[in-house]
């Protein structure tokens, strides 16, 4: 069979799909982003094939999604939607995931569009149970997890601590309740996308996860599977650069619900599930009020200490100074946020909060003698000024992480309510 041929284009071109005979509408959809793939793309699209042709009970379309590739992927896309039924090829002439997802799904068919990594890392035994509920109507979204309990995982220390973190920060920042938004095997109702995905303003890496912050806003039902996951050594994500644009797009979406930029009551009204008639104790509140709260607390708590150092300095060194008064406003700041910013009352997890309140104060302690230590090193005879701005800087410092490790860990609703 003679395979089509791709031309560049200022839009993107499209390779459509054979269909199988009787075979009138998609089910689902799925889409593979390709970006100079030419050595994994056609045994892993060959291996989803197989799968899915044999094993998959609903119907399907693959799309192969590539984004400016420049080794000759896009060729042999094109060649290979020739040869299997049902697969079609898309040519993009800019980079960028995010972007190659929104030309896919903003023009598909199918009832559930749903994308994974051409590297296959995850089971394709997880596809059933990611698409099932979104099909039924259950669930609007669906995401992979590889941070679940039953998850199985085979990947390095380094891309575990970074994944926890992020999604430590996503749950401090913008309240999400997803476990793992990084996690490339993702599904969405076609109707959700159509309205969600105007508001979706990144193109590249972070897409995934303003896609689901949005979602989580808007009162829509996320669907989180446990999968099986295994690490593509010859991944070539940039994991800093990546970082970076990540932590960028948590300030710029921080920024538009803390201004009140993004239509999110309309979303809410037009796609949201209704809410329970009660709401579990201490989640009656906003990430904004809370905020408001735990920073007067922490003004406070930070005079308090200023003025507990100075007076205990001039008795003894400036490390058992800063220990002490750290200390008596660590356990003050806990009881504190603990009824005041979190809206806890009573006795019940008092113990075990204080106790995880002290971890997070032995990591302020941490922070700050690290700073004492690196001004002594830098400055050897710093005047008392100098050294009360370096702790103060420090302090700020810890406060943020403090705020983040009390929202999604000491005080977190769901802990509370278990």
């Amino acid at each position: 069979m003679t395979s089509p041929i791709l031309t560049p284009a200022s839009e993107h071109t499209v390779i459509p799909a054979q269909r199988s005979p009787g075979a009138t509408t998609v089910a689902v959809d799925v889409v593979l982003p390709v970006y100079n793939e030419i050595v994994a793309l056609e045994p892993s699209l060959r291996r989803l094939h197989t799968y899915l042709t044999e094993e998959f009970p609903f119907t399907f379309r693959i799309t192969i999604a590539d984004n400016a590739s420049t080794d000759g992927t896009d060729q042999l896309a094109a060649e290979l939607a020739g040869q299997l039924p049902n697969v079609r090829a898309i040519r993009l002439p800019e980079k960028g995931r995010g972007r190659a997802l929104r030309a896919v799904w903003s023009t598909s068919d199918a009832d559930v569009l749903t994308y994974m990594d051409i590297d296959l890392s995850t089971d394709l035994a997880a596809l059933l149970p990611l698409v099932a509920p979104l099909l039924s109507g259950h669930s609007d979204l669906a995401i992979g997890s590889r941070l679940s309990r039953s998850s199985r995982v085979v990947r390095g220390p380094k891309r575990e601590v970074i994944s926890r973190c992020y999604n430590l920060i996503l749950r401090g920042t913008l309240s999400a309740k997803f476990s793992d938004a990084q996690c490339g095997f993702k599904a969405i109702r076609r109707e959700v996308a159509e309205r969600l995905l105007p508001l979706v303003q990144d193109t590249g890496w972070f897409f995934d996860t303003e896609m689901l912050v949005l979602a989580e806003r808007a009162g829509l039902r996320i669907h989180e599977v446990p999968v099986d996951w295994v690490d593509d050594p010859d991944s070539r994500v940039n994991i800093i650069s990546t970082a970076l644009a990540d932590l960028r797009g948590v300030a710029r979406l921080t920024k538009a619900f803390l201004t009140g930029a993004l239509p999110m009551t309309e979303l809410r009204e037009a796609l949201g599930r209704d809410r329970l008639a009660e709401a579990v104790p201490g989640t009656s509140r906003g990430m904004a009020a809370q905020l408001i709260r735990f920073g007067g607390i922490g003004v406070l708590s930070t005079l308090a200490y200023l003025l507990l150092y100075g007076l205990l300095r001039g008795a003894v060194g400036p490390f058992s100074a800063n220990l002490i008064a750290l200390l008596t406003t660590a356990v003050a700041n806990t009881a504190a946020n603990r009824r005041l910013t979190f809206g806890i009352r009573g006795r019940h997890n008092r113990g075990r909060q204080q106790a995880e309140g002290l971890i997070v104060f032995g990591i302020g302690l941490l922070l700050t003698t690290g700073a004492l230590g690196g001004l002594a090193l830098a400055v050897p005879h710093a005047g008392r000024p100098l050294e009360l701005g370096v702790l103060v800087a420090a302090n700020l410092a810890a406060t943020v992480l403090r705020f983040l490790l009390f929202r999604s860990w000491v005080f977190h609703p769901r802990r509370g309510s278990a």
